[in-house]
């Protein structure tokens, strides 16, 4: 009787214990839902390029969650200075500018960061950049998270007819 009720002193605690609400659970799942995936990202070679001080990156950004995010900032070790830039008509005339408030990651939905679109400005480049180099970055998002990302570097023979659509 006694070795029973020794049992039951143990075994009581942790069978009622079990049989808790579920809403731990569904906290680790809220927890673990990833706020922007990164996905086909890319730096363009400075090799050929007219000015090899500055270049681009580019990516998809894609949002699994119900409110739209904002990509607020990167920096990159590689660059002076980093910033989200746009194409957009000014003066009749298509020009490369900062993006004012950050580019947008539509809930449940993607945005592509392109040549000739929306895109990450790497300028005052510390070296040129090759095929087959990497190039650490960081992106910021508006809901604080950060994504550190090791970028390959990859050729770009189109530069005139679409990365800057205002030169000739």
């Amino acid at each position: 009787m006694k070795l029973l009720a020794a049992t039951m002193a143990v075994a009581l605690p942790v069978l009622l214990s079990s049989c808790g609400s579920p809403a731990p659970v569904q906290e680790a799942a809220a927890v673990s839902t990833p706020s922007v995936l990164v996905e086909d990202a890319w730096v363009r070679a400075t090799t050929g390029a007219k000015d090899t001080t500055m270049t681009a990156a580019f990516m998809s950004l894609t949002n699994p969650g119900n409110t739209d995010i904002k990509l607020t900032s990167a920096t990159s070790p590689v660059a002076g200075v980093v910033q989200l830039h746009e194409i957009a008509s000014k003066d009749g005339k298509m020009i490369m500018q900062e993006k004012p408030g950050g580019i947008t990651v539509p809930a449940t939905s993607h945005t592509h960061l392109s040549p000739g679109g929306d895109h990450i400005m790497l300028m005052g480049l510390k070296q040129p950049l090759k095929p087959g180099d990497e190039v650490p970055l960081t992106l910021t998002f508006s809901d604080n998270t950060t994504h550190d990302l090791t970028v390959p570097v990859k050729p770009f023979t189109e530069e005139q007819e679409h990365y800057h659509p205002a030169t000739k």
